[in-house]
């Protein structure tokens, strides 16, 4: 364990100190009248948020955005820990209810509120409802099938959020240069056009931009 926390605090140093190298070396800043604009290369950031997530939105300074990933990410682990460990555990009662071995019942863990008289061939043989049992073994197998599927469900989101994180990195790293400055501006202004000897009320739009 300790050796793992090593490696991973190595891990993170190394790859600070690869974002503060590639940030020199890959933005282009503008200056223009006080302005500060900074342009990030999208392909670079989308390649540093495959390296590892969050690192292409420190690339590209959206820092609050980094505990936004990590939290989505634990939550589909932790939706993935509970949905395995609830699967196993029907999975292993089902097994234990159905293969005729008295010391296996660890199902009696999920029937709390009814008598195993009443339910188990097993245990209690001869006063056992068949109703009862055949009701219990396939409340069992739903609980199998309800918590694999959401299991597998988890998985496919952990996969669609890394797919998201990268996204995010490359659209704000393309639109890192948009210009949303004072010297660029639109102008909506009414006119009057002639159209068949007839004069039709239209709209004139006007996009300038200051040097």
């Amino acid at each position: 364990m300790r050796a793992y926390k090593k490696i991973s605090l190595l891990l993170l140093i190394f790859l600070c100190c690869w974002y503060a190298t590639i940030n020199a070396q890959d933005t282009l800043s503008v200056a223009d009248n006080g302005s500060h604009i900074t342009k990030a290369d999208p392909l670079k950031a989308t390649m540093l948020a495959v390296a590892f997530p969050g690192l292409g939105q420190i690339y590209n300074r959206k820092y609050w955005k980094v505990p936004l990933v990590y939290a989505g990410f634990g939550g589909v682990i932790y939706s993935i820990h509970y949905n395995t460990s609830n699967y196993n555990t029907y999975l292993r009662a089902y097994q234990d209810f159905t293969d005729k071995i008295p010391e296996t019942d660890s199902y009696l863990d999920l029937i709390k509120n009814a008598d195993p008289a009443t339910y188990d061939p097993v245990l209690f043989p001869d006063s056992y409802d068949k109703s009862n049992e055949e009701w219990y073994k396939e409340r069992m197998l739903r609980g199998v099938d309800y918590y694999k599927k959401y299991r597998d469900l988890s998985y496919i989101g952990i996969a669609a959020w890394f797919l998201l994180t990268v996204l995010d990195a490359n659209v704000d790293a393309s639109l890192s240069g948009f210009d949303v400055s004072d010297n660029l501006g639109l102008n909506i202004i009414p006119l009057s056009m002639p159209l068949y000897g007839q004069s039709l009320p239209v709209m004139n739009l006007n996009i300038k931009y200051k040097f």
